[in-house]
């Protein structure tokens, strides 16, 4: 039986622990220093012998503790997992989480991008170069090798996002991963809410929603046969305010582009589209240059900017706390092909 795991209190007088990542291991020596953070004490008694209350998690050490606890359990359980990492923010927090799970040792597992080739430069350059400052193994499945070997063709809209699947799959065949960890949260979209923490994939790597395990008292089925592999999806439970506020917290770096800068966009299908190589207006759309932000970074042919002058990590929370809209409804035109749109490439292997 699988036992709930929580993050260890820390002396607060103690000198901080040296970071093997930076700031993954020295935020938790500095955690009794931020304003928002419970002390981790056990019940004792108060100075004139009375007992005292024990002491509660904050919401984000919650969250914190039931992703660590989520990853330690699948690399317990499985041969040989994989973390998707993408360079966006989800996929660096679940880095982030692995990285405190296994310190002072190195994360026990390669991470997984799949490249559409139409990815934002910024983000490309911040996942090489934290995976060579975390020393980690970098596993790419190029959608344009498939491209260029005839295996898939080219979308007539131009949208690499959903090719995705063939590549993701070959990757995880060809390095027989059992387990793969993804940053899928259950408010982005309808069919994510469906997601159990542990998702099965048959041999085909397909997802059945009506083959969903229960999961009760914080057990987690990962009982599968040759061929199949699980997702698992330990911040299934975060929300987009919820992953920004343990940015802030943890001050966990970020491509730029999630941030307010100045760029040359085109307005295309109610969204703000990057001029690129990968996204070229047509004749009837105007380029202007305007300030702008990026609340989810993918196919740079299918992902929209908004407007937005927060320029710091506590404006972007400031700013998310206020919105109505997920990030993967506002910005992303893959999401809009049809209404099942996420749910279909789902069920074909996709994420």
């Amino acid at each position: 039986m699988s036992t709930f795991l929580t993050s260890v209190a820390v002396d607060p007088d103690a000198a901080p622990a040296p970071s093997r990542d930076g700031d993954a291991a020295s935020s938790i020596a500095s955690r009794s220093d931020r304003p928002d953070a419970t002390p981790w004490a056990a019940s004792g008694s108060t100075a004139d012998g009375r007992l005292s209350s024990p002491a509660r998690l904050s919401s984000l050490d919650t969250l914190e503790s039931e992703a660590i606890h989520i990853i330690r359990e699948v690399v317990a359980e499985f041969e040989k997992p994989a973390l998707l990492f993408s360079g966006g923010k989800d996929s660096v927090v679940m880095l982030h989480l692995a990285t405190k799970a296994f310190w002072p040792g190195k994360v026990p597992f390669p991470v997984l991008h799949v490249d559409t080739g139409h990815n934002f430069p910024e983000v490309i350059e911040f996942r090489d170069r934290t995976v060579e400052r975390l020393g980690l193994r970098l596993v790419v499945g190029s959608v344009q090798e498939f491209i260029d070997s005839g295996a898939l063709a080219e979308r007539a809209d131009g949208t690499r996002n959903p090719l995705q699947t063939v590549p993701l799959l070959d990757a995880i065949q060809r390095n027989k991963f059992d387990a793969v960890f993804g940053g899928g949260r259950r408010d982005e979209d309808k069919a994510r809410a469906k997601e159990r923490i542990l998702s099965l994939r048959d041999e085909f790597g397909q997802w059945d929603p009506r083959n969903q395990r229960p999961e009760l008292w914080n057990l987690y089925n990962g009982r599968h046969t040759v061929g199949q592999h699980v997702r698992a999806f330990p911040i299934s439970n975060w929300t987009e305010l919820d992953v920004w506020r343990y940015i802030e917290r943890e001050n966990i770096e970020l491509p730029g582009l999630y941030y307010a800068h100045q760029r040359e966009v085109f307005a295309r299908d109610g969204m703000w589209r990057a001029v690129g190589e990968a996204s070229q207006p047509r004749e009837d759309e105007q380029v202007i240059t305007k300030t702008v932000r990026y609340r989810t970074v993918g196919d740079m042919s299918c992902t929209g900017a908004v407007e937005s002058a927060a320029a710091t990590v506590r404006d972007v929370v400031i700013e998310v706390a206020a919105s109505t809209i997920t990030e993967r409804g506002a910005t992303r035109a893959d999401d809009r092909i049809s209404e099942a749109a996420m749910e279909d490439r789902k069920k074909d292997g996709y994420f």
